[in-house]
């Protein structure tokens, strides 16, 4: 398939991430808008479909928009009903087909979104068989935007703000009474920024463990440090600092490791394990993950280009330390100014300069589902576009199987 997708997230009020939309794409322009008579795309999605489902949506919620012809292939039964939303648009609602599709689904224990909402019989038709109405804030009104909200409220469907590109759209959305919101601002949006780097809880008690063993077992700690921004930052910080000023610097967990000793990193870890706080957890979690998912993204990356000046491990660290302006109260310059990292990952955080800088936007760009910029910059530092999805949905599998098996190990410890 010779196409792009991605994952949106969509917040509530409180800026906690509900679900994902999938978002697809084939030479830029979106299948789910290419009308029915294209059955070599819907043929194309169903395939990736089919091979891929298990990655989609295992985590939580996902939104995913359906052709009337993908529809009509049961589509959406390659997916558990508990975390799919099948999303329609105008090509289903105006299908002379749409009420038995939607019918259907529904009757198999999906539920049902409209995108991009329209005021009109067609779409009130089918509001008896709707859970979510997504509502495009850039294109309308908010007096109109209001009428509808309140409308869908009355009766009892939820609203989602989309195409929230800035704190003005975000404003408004809030103004309305969106329950959900979606878009670029939404998905950088923080709610508050941590006043002091956390970790993730269920991880870092692995790491407790892994140290206290008679006999600690050295790849599994770097391992339990590498998939958390905050322990490798704050890792690499100590091992960096005056008291091991007469040894090389470490520009690497492992590096690291040989450098502190297991003796030490016993004490930095007991001493973290006192300090840390439970406040800010949930909110510093998501972005812990985030990081973990760009590192992987941008190392796997790497190894797809002959161009850029850093090494896979570096690649790794730019995308683990990308979201570090949202884990510590700290400019993101003055933070990376206390470890090693090559003046490559630097001006790539700092500047988006450089290959490296090019590598660090196309993964931004691929967050945002921003197709013509991801295969602009994708070329400019040649890495086939084609490899672009099945590497990024590798690494979200990667990372869920992880996160899952940190909160099971986690909530087994709690029961015993």
């Amino acid at each position: 398939m010779n196409g792009y997708i991605v994952r949106q997230p969509i917040k509530d009020v409180e800026d906690n991430v509900v679900g994902y939309e999938i978002l697809y794409d084939n030479g830029h322009e979106a299948l789910a808008r290419q009308g029915v008579s294209d059955y070599a795309a819907a043929d194309a999605i169903y395939n990736f479909l089919n091979d891929n489902s298990d990655k989609l949506v295992r985590d939580t919620i996902s939104f995913m928009t359906f052709t009337p012809t993908l529809l009509f292939k049961n589509t959406p039964k390659l997916f558990d009903q508990r975390h799919l939303v099948v999303q329609i648009e105008d090509d289903v609602v105006v299908h002379p087909m749409a009420t038995r599709i939607v019918q259907r689904c529904q009757s198999e224990g999906y539920r049902i979104a409209i995108n991009d909402f329209q005021f009109n019989t067609r779409y009130f038709s089918m509001m008896d068989y709707v859970d979510f109405i997504k509502l495009d804030v850039a294109n309308n009104t908010e007096s109109w935007l209001s009428n509808i909200v309140e409308m869908a409220h009355s009766m009892h469907k939820q609203c989602i703000a989309t195409g929230i590109k800035d704190q003005g759209m975000y404003d408004m959305a809030h103004r309305v009474g969106a329950d959900y919101f979606q878009g670029s601002y939404v998905a950088e949006r923080v709610k508050t920024k941590v006043h002091k780097a956390n970790y993730l809880q269920s991880n870092f008690f692995q790491l407790v463990v892994e140290v206290t063993k008679d006999e600690p077992d050295i790849d599994e700690i770097e391992n339990l440090i590498a998939r958390d921004a905050s322990l490798t930052y704050a890792l690499l910080r100590m091992a960096n600092s005056v008291y091991y000023a007469a040894r090389r610097h470490a520009s690497s967990v492992r590096q690291a490791l040989v450098t502190v000793g297991l003796g030490q990193l016993k004490q930095w870890v007991y001493l973290m394990s006192c300090t840390q706080q439970g406040e800010d957890l949930k909110e510093s979690e998501e972005f812990l993950r985030l990081s973990f998912l760009r590192a992987n993204f941008c190392a796997e990356l790497a190894g797809h280009s002959t161009m850029l000046d850093i090494s896979k491990s570096e690649a790794y660290l730019l995308g683990m330390f990308s979201t570090l302006p949202y884990l510590i109260d700290a400019p993101l310059e003055e933070s990376l100014s206390e470890i090693p990292l090559s003046d490559s990952v630097k001006n790539a955080l700092l500047k988006h300069e450089g290959v490296s800088g090019v590598l660090y936007d196309l993964v931004l760009s691929y967050e945002k589902a921003d197709w013509a910029e991801m295969t602009e910059l994708a070329k400019k530092i040649q890495i086939p576009t084609e490899v672009l999805t099945t590497v990024y949905f590798n690494c979200v599998d990667m990372v869920n199987t992880i996160w899952d098996s940190l909160n099971t190990n986690h909530a087994l410890e709690e029961v015993k």
